[in-house]
């Protein structure tokens, strides 16, 4: 019994100055360029290429071991970034939750809740607020006009929820990186839509 064997088609040589077309060696079906001379001419470029993808494997495998070895807090210091950059970039437009102005200072994302007392309500976006940073940091937050204007923007029922008790809430990794997840994805969606 016979096998045809399938016949190799004819390809430009990789080497620009050359250009020439050529069929492969049987044995080589590969083969990218005419001969050996012309291999050589394009050396440089191809260890070029070579060397990126070996820098960009190791820089892949050098952030996969980074993230193996990452804790549970570094992960929530992540979390809460994420979510914090999220309600800045949502309340670019308002005003400070607390004394109300608009100035070109530093601005947080302030917790009506504080993150101590009420763990479980850390990345709960009703309960974080743009807040100016003399606010958050000299007033302790300004409790009194924040819950004020918390009333405005979100009504008596949703305040009194956030005064409320809750169920208490232990963040796993795998909770703190899908939190993570979602609002980048949400900021992203936001810078989107505003730019």
């Amino acid at each position: 019994m016979r096998v045809a064997l399938k016949e190799l088609r004819k390809k430009k040589c990789k080497n620009g100055a050359c250009g020439i077309e050529f069929t492969p060696d049987r044995g080589r079906p590969l083969q990218s360029v005419c001969s050996p001379l012309c291999g050589l001419a394009i050396k440089d470029v191809n260890q070029e290429k070579a060397r990126k993808a070996i820098d960009q494997r190791e820089r892949r495998e050098i952030r996969v071991a980074k993230e193996r070895i990452k804790s549970r807090a570094d992960h929530m210091r992540e979390t809460q970034q994420a979510f914090n950059e999220f309600i800045r970039l949502r309340d670019k437009d308002l005003p400070c939750v607390s004394c109300g102005r608009h100035h070109q200072g530093q601005y947080h994302a302030g917790h009506y809740r504080t993150v101590g007392a009420n763990p479980e309500l850390r990345f709960e976006p009703l309960n974080v607020w743009k807040q100016c940073a003399p606010c958050n940091n000299h007033k302790s937050g300004d409790i009194v006009n924040y819950r004020i204007e918390l009333v405005k923007r979100i009504g008596t029922e949703r305040v009194e929820w956030l005064e409320g008790p809750h169920e208490a809430q232990r963040y796993t990794i795998e909770d703190l990186k899908a939190i993570k997840a979602k609002y980048r994805a949400l900021t992203r969606e936001l810078k989107r839509t505003t730019a």
